[in-house]
């Protein structure tokens, strides 16, 4: 190897210094430049990077790799079971309560379970809550622990069959918020968990809008978790679609929806894939099922509607890397229509991605800008907002990389 070559990671174990440096250098960035983006001195990096100091916190370790846009923590760190996706947002404060109620399995029958129609309305309120609150998890976060526990109790308590289907599913439905909850936070096996343990639930029930709505979520869980699973989100989807099909005649809004949900996912999946016909064939079938809907029809958990058809055309655009496609999908999209504060946010950061696609950097920045004053912990915790604005905040453009460098401190991705 030339004296001159970029070390190799995992030639030679390398100190977490050198492995800074390394990981630095190729990403072209100065020592002030990384200095300044996880908020400490020069010194102190240079410090850090020939070996003078051990490794830092596990708080400044994050900060550096999300600076370095490093996707995987073992790379930084040197430790192969250290394999964190940093592509994920940061842990809630109250991530750590609504773990325990999942966790706490209560085997006793002294708690008393609520009234049917009381834990209906608090359900009801909590989806309410969370597309109106600019801080949605906050806003269920401390509501989820007492529905989770009442909801379990319910089910211990049941008299009979009907009442354990109807208990179940309003338990799968507890767990459906659960999942938005957790979604995106640095505790994948607690996802899987809660995603599983609402399918059970919601077959149990046998009702067809909570089995529609458990599917969607585990299938999201699959896709998201990479290419792998693809196979199993597209099964998962496909047996919920086949199961729903013979009830859609005579179905309500409700069951309509989710089926309507299920197919968009479906596209989703094929954009992921980069399957162009197939991706945009079940976008078709879907906006078919979503016209079959009263005009201000609204699904309270899958956002599904009329309304948001036009943010899941720019979504398969953004996946199948279609920028101007996606620009101009977002063109005619009209995003006040959407209800849902984290929805309209989420609409946001497609575009934004549609614009950066497009090589409209500036205008990617001004959408996420948009995004955030909608629903600040909607970008704090997408992967693909992060990682726009930590590219620009790299930018070459004094002013691009400025406004970037404020956004990220605004919702407290980098250091101020």
């Amino acid at each position: 190897m030339p004296s001159d070559a970029t070390p190799d990671l995992y030639a030679d174990p390398l100190r977490f210094g050198q492995r800074v440096q390394i990981l630095r250098e190729r990403r072209g960035m100065t020592q002030a430049q990384l200095a300044g983006l996880i908020g400490i001195s020069e010194h102190t990096l240079r410090k850090i990077e020939n070996g003078q100091r051990g490794t830092p916190t596990l708080d400044r370790v994050l900060r550096i790799a999300e600076a370095l846009r490093v996707r995987d923590l073992a790379d930084l760190t040197g430790h192969p079971d250290a394999h964190v996706d940093l592509f994920i947002g940061p842990g809630h404060p109250r991530l750590a309560a609504v773990k325990a109620a999942i966790d706490g399995f209560s085997l006793s029958s002294n708690t008393e379970p609520p009234p049917v129609p009381h834990l209906e309305a608090r359900l009801a309120r909590a989806w309410k809550d969370r597309h109106a609150a600019k801080n949605h998890r906050e806003a269920i976060g401390k509501l989820l622990p007492d529905l989770i526990r009442d909801a379990e109790a319910l089910v211990r308590h049941a008299d009979s069959s009907a009442e354990r289907r109807r208990a179940q599913a309003l338990l799968a439905q507890t767990y459906s918020l659960s999942q938005f909850f957790i979604a995106y936070q640095p505790d994948s096996a607690l996802l899987w968990r809660v995603a599983e343990r609402g399918m059970v639930a919601a077959q149990d029930s046998g009702d067809p809008h909570a089995i529609g709505v458990a599917a969607w979520l585990l299938a999201q869980a699959h896709r998201d978790t990479g290419p792998r699973h693809y196979d199993a989100a597209d099964a998962i989807n496909l047996e919920a679609v086949r199961f729903l099909e013979p009830l859609l005649p005579d179905a309500d809004d409700h069951v309509l929806a989710i089926a309507g949900a299920l197919e968009f996912e479906l596209g989703y999946t094929a954009a992921r894939r980069r399957e162009t016909g197939t991706a945009w064939r079940h976008w078709d079938k879907a906006n078919d099922m979503a016209g079959r809907l009263p005009a201000d029809y609204y699904h309270p958990i899958t956002s599904f509607s009329q309304a948001v058809m036009g943010a899941h055309a720019v979504t398969v655009a953004v996946e199948l890397h279609q920028g101007g496609e996606s620009v101009r999908q977002a063109a005619r999209a009209d995003e006040h229509a959407i209800p849902s504060r984290p929805r309209r946010a989420r609409h946001r950061i497609e575009e934004a991605r549609g614009y950066q696609l497009d090589a409209q950097p500036d205008v990617a920045i001004a959408t996420l800008e948009k995004a955030a004053r909608t629903a600040p912990e909607t970008i704090k915790y997408n992967g693909y907002a992060r990682a726009i604005i930590l590219e620009e905040v790299e930018s070459t453009q004094a002013a691009r990389r400025h406004r970037a460098s404020e956004l990220a401190m605004d919702i407290g991705l980098l250091a101020a």
